[in-house]
C-alpha cells in the first residue's frame, strides 16, 4: 500500500479560516455520526489510532486532515445527523463542511460512510444530493454484522439506488473490503495527480 503507508495527522480545522492551504489531492470522508468513519480511515492506513474513534456520537467537531506522505491527504469531515447535538452546532458544522467543499480545489472524491445495517437514510440521501458533483464511493461499514446473503442483497440494492457511484462492503473488524477500497482510492489519486506508485 505505497500511497497509504505513510499517514500522519496534519491539523484540525474548526473554522473555515483554519483550513490549510490547497495542497496535494484529497479524498474526504463523510457520514452520519458513529457510523465508523474514523475506524475506516484507520483500517485503510493500517494504523490503530491515527484517527480518534469514539462511542459518543457527534464527538468529531472539526475537519481533520491526514497526510499520506507528500502525495495526498485524507480529510475526515464532522459526522452529521445526531439528534442530541444542538441545532446551532449542527448548523456550524454544515457551514464548516460547505466552506471546505467550496475551497477544496484538489478534492478528487468523497467516501460516504454508511452503517450497512441502516444504509441510505433520508440524511444520507440529502448528503448524496449535496455532493452530487463529486466522485462518490458509498462505503457500507460494519458489514461483518450481516450474513453473506444479506450482504449480497444489500450490495445489489445500493448499487441499484446509486447508479453511477462506487459501492463497497467494508469491515474494520474482519478487514473485509479494506484492500479493495484502498486500491480504488489509490486509483482515484493516481488519476488525479498522476502519482506513480510502484507495487
Amino acid at each position: 500500500m505505497p500511497v497509504f503507508a505513510h499517514a500522519s495527522f496534519v491539523c484540525a480545522a474548526g473554522r473555515v479560516a483554519d483550513l490549510p492551504p490547497p495542497g496535494p489531492p484529497e479524498i474526504a470522508f463523510a457520514g452520519r455520526s458513529n457510523v465508523g468513519k474514523s475506524s475506516a480511515i484507520n483500517a485503510l492506513v493500517g494504523r490503530k489510532a491515527l484517527a480518534r474513534t469514539s462511542k459518543t456520537p457527534g464527538r468529531t467537531q472539526t475537519i481533520n486532515f491526514y497526510a499520506l506522505g507528500e502525495r495526498a491527504r485524507l480529510v475526515d469531515l464532522p459526522g452529521y445527523g445526531y439528534a442530541r447535538v444542538p441545532q446551532s452546532m449542527r448548523q456550524e458544522w454544515r457551514s464548516l463542511v460547505d466552506g471546505y467543499l467550496r475551497a477544496a480545489r484538489t478534492l478528487v472524491g468523497v467516501v460516504v460512510v454508511m452503517d450497512a445495517r441502516h444504509p441510505l437514510t433520508p440524511l444520507d440521501e440529502q448528503l448524496f444530493a449535496w455532493l452530487g458533483q463529486h466522485r462518490l464511493l458509498a462505503l457500507l461499514t460494519k458489514a461483518d454484522k450481516l450474513s453473506r446473503r444479506a450482504q449480497h442483497a444489500l450490495l445489489a440494492d445500493v448499487h441499484a439506488r446509486m447508479s453511477g457511484s462506487e459501492v463497497r462492503l467494508f469491515s474494520s473488524i474482519t478487514r473485509q473490503g479494506v484492500e479493495e477500497c484502498r486500491d480504488l482510492l489509490e486509483q482515484w489519486l493516481l488519476q488525479a495527480a498522476e502519482i506513480k506508485s510502484p507495487r
